[in-house]
């Protein structure tokens, strides 16, 4: 990772922030893309001098094209780009409204399709570049149904993702699009949560923060196309895929939280 240039939205807390320090701390540099000034700040203080931190509201196009210029500026180059930025809903889809469906679309799926359309020129011109898409477990298994909108969101941003893996393969092959899927992070992401929601820290199995960064440096380090965050989490998707009837696996995910496998 040693003096690779690592974008890296939703930077100023959680995920973002956990990702920004490790690939500081390995030698790269880190490029830091917010809304939160203040937050962003900080984190690219603890980052260190080769940090840069760019004010952005990703689900702004022109705001994204504007952060790709100054990451350009700064170090002339972007290694790769990850796509981390996101928020959570706490609705159930009888009581969505479309302002509720068009935020998370716009929050979780339009952010990383601008990131993703901001810099593969780039990538293209240099034959390589790397792409990482950060989704959820939700985006594949119906674990929470007042995450409605936010997992429908993620499903979107998958299926964007492979459709830009294979849209690349031929033409671009040392360009990588890479998507992983967390489960539950002890963040903020709960309460932050449109309608409001419970404190994501204080649920069953969860994850740190700094634990997903090591699974996101290890991606960067040897990229894979998909990848979870937890030993167990992949068989869980492949076992409620495989099953004769979903609407039974669906009874289980509703059941008092199993523990991991």
């Amino acid at each position: 990772m040693k003096d690779l240039v690592v974008v890296i939205t939703g930077a100023s807390a959680g995920i973002g922030a956990a990702v920004a320090e490790l690939v500081a701390a390995r030698g790269g540099r880190p490029v830091l893309l917010a809304r939160r000034a203040e937050e962003l700040a900080a984190v690219a203080a603890r980052c260190g001098a080769q940090s840069l931190a760019v004010v952005t509201d990703v689900s702004r196009r022109d705001e994204v094209e504007r952060a790709l210029q100054a990451a350009l500026a700064r170090h002339g180059q972007v290694d790769v780009w990850v796509n981390n930025a996101g928020r959570g809903i706490n609705r159930l889809v009888s009581e969505l409204t479309d302002d509720d469906l068009d935020d998370m679309i716009r929050v979780n799926v339009k952010s990383a399709l601008y990131g993703m359309q901001a810099v593969l020129p780039h990538f293209r011109g240099r034959g390589r570049g790397h792409i990482i898409n950060v989704s959820s477990m939700l985006g594949r298994v119906p674990f929470a149904t007042i995450r409605s909108a936010y997992s429908a969101s993620k499903h979107a941003l998958n299926s964007l993702s492979a459709n830009l893996r294979m849209e690349l393969r031929a033409q671009h092959p040392g360009i990588h699009v890479s998507v992983v899927h967390p489960g539950v992070v002890q963040t903020d992401f709960g309460k932050n949560a449109l309608h409001g929601g419970p404190d994501s820290r204080l649920l069953p199995n969860s994850q740190t923060a700094e634990e997903v960064a090591e699974v996101i440096a290890g991606v960067i380090d040897q990229p894979r196309a998909d990848v979870y965050t937890r030993p167990w989490a992949k068989q869980v998707v492949v076992d409620y895929y495989a099953a004769e009837d979903m609407g039974r696996a669906e009874q289980e995910f509703q059941a008092p939280a199993r523990p991991p496998r």
